[in-house]
C-alpha cells in the first residue's frame, strides 16, 4: 500500500466506495483506523482482512490521496450477493425422498447480522430459525439466538448390534458474542433442550430404552483464535477454535454430560493457484458406555466416503488434508480440483483410551472431488468429492455447499 514511510501522517477522512447494501458507518465502527488518528500501516493490513472476513464482503482495496500532512482514505469494496435461498434433494438410507428449502440473510440492515431458518422434511418435519448479530451492541459484542426443532431417524449402536431410532430435539439457545481483538473472539450461553428417543426397528436390549424423554441444560463455550488470511477462494495461516460443552441431564439414564473438542486449521497458498488445506480434530466427551455417543462417523463431518452415520465414539481423532488447484478463473466463477486424505479414529462407548491406536477403529480415505465457486455470493460453493477406502471397499459420492473445511 506504501504507507510505511509516512505513519507519521494523519488520517483526515475514510471513506468506502462500492458498497451496495452495507452501511459506511457500520464499517467505519469495526475497523481500527480513525479519522484524526495517525496512519498506521499494520492497522490497515488488519483492516483488509476485517473486512474480508465480512460474508458482505469477499474483496477490499485501498487508495489514499495524500494531502501535505494527512490522507484521505479510500476502502474500495467489492460486496457479495448475501441474501441465500438453500434448496436441497437427497434419498434418505432407508429410501425416503428428502428435502430442505429455506433463506438466509447474512447482512441483514447491512450491518454483518445473519438471519434466517429453514424447513426439511426427511419423512419428518424439522425447522430452524437463526439469529446473530456480531456487532450488535458494539464493535467487540455481539448476541446470537437460535431455535430448532429436529427429527431424523437415526442409528444407535450397542451389544455389536443396532436399532434405528426416531430422535426429536427441540432447542432454544441464547449466546453472547466478544471479540477480545483481531485474533481471539469468544461464545459463550446456554442452550435449554429436550431430546426424545422412540424405537422403530432393529435390536433390543434391557439396558437401552425404547422411549425416552429427557430435558437438558447445555452450557456452551467457544474460543476462536483466527490469524487466517484471505485471497479470493484461497486462504492462508492458522486457526484454531475451541468448542467446550457441559450438559445437565434430568434422567437418571443419561448423566451429567461434559464434552470437547478443538480443530485446528492451517492453510498455505502453494504457486500460484494451488491451495493445501488442513484441519485436525481431537475431541474427548465424558466416556459413558452408552449407545448415545457424541462424536459420529458420518460423511458430512468427517470421512468423504464412508457412509451415514456409520458409528459413534466418546472419543476422535480425525486428520483432513487436501490440495487445491485452480482450474479455471474468470470474473466470478472459479473451478477448483481437489484431491485429499481423510484418516481418523475413534474411542469406543466406555472403551479405553488405547482404542484410538487399534487398527479396527482407525478408518483412511483417500478420494478426488471439484468445487464450483461463485465469488460474488457468499459461500457460493458447490462441492462433490468421491472418496475410498484404503482398507476396504467403502466409496461413495459427497455433496454439499461450502468448502469441507
Amino acid at each position: 500500500m506504501g504507507f510505511s514511510q509516512e505513519e507519521n501522517y494523519i488520517i483526515n477522512s475514510i471513506t468506502f466506495k462500492g458498497l451496495k447494501r452495507t452501511k459506511a458507518s457500520f464499517l467505519k465502527r469495526i475497523i481500527g483506523s480513525k479519522e484524526g488518528e495517525k496512519l498506521n500501516s499494520l492497522q490497515l493490513e488488519e483492516d483488509i482482512t476485517t473486512l474480508k472476513r465480512l460474508p458482505a464482503i469477499y474483496h477490499v482495496e485501498i487508495t489514499s490521496d495524500k494531502k501535505e500532512t494527512s490522507y484521505d482514505l479510500i476502502y474500495n469494496v467489492y460486496e457479495s450477493s448475501t441474501i441465500l435461498p438453500e434448496l436441497a434433494f437427497w434419498t434418505t438410507t432407508n429410501n425416503r425422498f428428502a428435502y430442505k428449502i429455506g433463506v438466509y440473510d447474512y447482512n441483514f440492515l447491512g450491518r454483518n447480522i445473519a438471519i434466517g431458518g429453514f424447513y426439511q422434511n426427511n419423512g419428518y418435519d424439522t425447522y430452524a430459525v437463526n439469529f446473530r448479530a456480531p456487532n450488535l451492541f458494539s464493535k467487540k459484542w455481539g448476541l446470537a439466538v437460535n431455535h430448532l426443532n429436529w427429527k431424523s431417524e437415526e442409528p444407535l449402536f450397542f451389544d455389536n448390534s443396532s436399532a434405528n431410532y426416531l430422535y426429536n430435539n427441540i432447542s432454544t439457545e441464547v449466546l453472547g458474542l466478544y471479540q477480545l481483538n483481531f485474533n481471539h473472539q469468544f461464545t459463550f450461553g446456554v442452550n435449554v433442550f429436550e431430546e426424545n428417543y422412540r424405537y422403530l426397528f432393529g435390536a433390543v436390549s434391557p439396558s437401552v430404552p425404547q422411549n425416552l424423554s429427557v430435558d437438558k441444560i447445555l452450557y456452551k463455550f467457544l474460543y476462536n483464535y483466527n490469524d487466517l488470511k484471505y485471497y479470493f477462494h484461497r486462504l492462508e495461516g492458522f486457526k484454531s477454535l475451541l468448542n467446550v460443552e457441559y450438559v445437565t441431564s434430568t434422567n437418571d439414564f443419561q448423566d451429567t454430560f461434559f464434552i470437547a473438542w478443538n480443530d485446528f486449521f492451517y492453510y498455505r497458498r502453494l504457486w500460484s493457484q494451488g491451495n493445501w488445506a488442513n484441519r485436525l480434530r481431537i475431541g474427548f466427551s465424558s466416556n459413558n458406555n452408552s449407545p448415545f455417543a457424541p462424536f459420529a462417523l458420518d460423511n458430512n463431518l468427517n470421512l468423504r466416503g464412508v457412509g451415514i452415520l456409520v458409528d459413534r465414539g466418546t472419543g476422535v481423532v480425525v486428520y483432513n488434508t487436501e490440495y487445491r488447484h485452480t482450474l479455471y478463473d474468470k470474473k466470478w466463477l472459479t473451478i477448483q480440483g481437489n484431491a485429499f486424505i481423510d484418516a481418523g479414529t475413534w474411542r469406543q462407548p466406555g472403551g479405553e483410551l488405547n482404542d484410538l491406536f487399534k487398527s479396527e477403529n482407525v478408518r483412511i480415505f483417500s478420494g478426488v472431488g471439484l468445487r464450483f465457486i461463485n465469488k460474488k455470493i457468499y459461500n457460493a460453493i458447490f462441492r462433490i468429492d468421491y472418496g475410498f477406502s484404503l482398507r476396504d471397499q467403502t466409496r461413495g459420492l459427497v455433496f454439499g455447499i461450502g468448502q469441507y473445511f
